[in-house]
């Protein structure tokens, strides 16, 4: 099995765990959140050892060992993006699970169980062509302030959504066409949307256009465009001079 069939295959799996645990009913709130989280990652876990035992894994449910930095093969997990929309109820949460070699995001997959897809790095998404207006993606809660304003540039409608994941694959499945984000996330956040992204033929980088660094000493990873190529100069330019 190819990394990425193995990534697919395990968000796969992982995403019906959280169907399942979220389908009985028992908690609510941050305790069904906890619980999802909890168990999905022991369950990606014993997937990759199983599969992968000399790999090192970053997950934002595990206590990071940092030898993983000078490691080759690090996979970078998070088993439940989304937790707040997850116990909501809402169908905008994902399941990231994506390998990173020499720092680069070269496989992954992106499940949305609640919606019944999972998208891979191979094969590779088929991105829909543009609409005549472009669509962002932009936080329901906190929408960034640069988003906002290279939206009123271009004149691209705001479309509100939860999970970091859900508004990357919203940009693959032609739902969208630009995912600008300014307001800070881990390696986990975007690891496995960038994989995909990447290997469906768009643009991914950071908001100052300088590319896209995983497995690195310090997860934080403050910014991320998702977009298509004939935008990303555009929208870089703007972002700058908002600068």
């Amino acid at each position: 099995m190819s990394d990425a069939q193995l990534a697919a295959s395990i968000a796969a799996e992982a995403g019906a765990l959280l169907l399942a645990i979220r389908n009985e009913g028992r908690e609510t709130g941050k305790a069904l959140g906890d619980r999802g989280d909890h168990q999905a990652n022991a369950l990606i876990l014993d997937r990759l050892r199983t599969a992968r035992p000399d790999d090192f894994v970053l997950s934002e449910e595990s206590v990071d060992d940092k030898l993983r930095c000078a490691a080759p093969h690090t996979w970078i997990i998070d088993p439940l993006d989304g937790t707040r929309e997850y116990a909501e109820g809402r169908d905008d949460w994902a399941v990231h699970i994506a390998l990173a070699v020499g720092g680069v995001a070269v496989a992954g997959a992106v499940a949305l169980p609640a919606m019944g897809v999972v998208l891979s790095s191979d094969p590779a998404a088929i991105v829909p062509p543009a609409p005549p207006r472009r669509r962002m993606v932009v936080s329901r809660s906190r929408p960034a302030a640069e988003a906002l304003a290279v939206a009123a540039a271009i004149d691209a409608e705001l479309i509100p959504m939860g999970s970091a994941g859900a508004k990357a694959m919203a940009v693959v499945r032609g739902d969208a066409d630009i995912y600008l984000h300014s307001g800070g996330q881990y390696e986990w956040d975007s690891c496995a949307p960038v994989a995909v992204a990447l290997a469906a033929g768009l643009h991914a980088s950071r908001i100052d256009g300088s590319p896209l660094r995983y497995n690195c000493h310090e997860t934080w990873l403050p910014d991320l465009l998702i977009c298509r190529h004939e935008d990303a100069a555009r929208v870089l330019a703007l972002v700058a001079a908002g600068n």
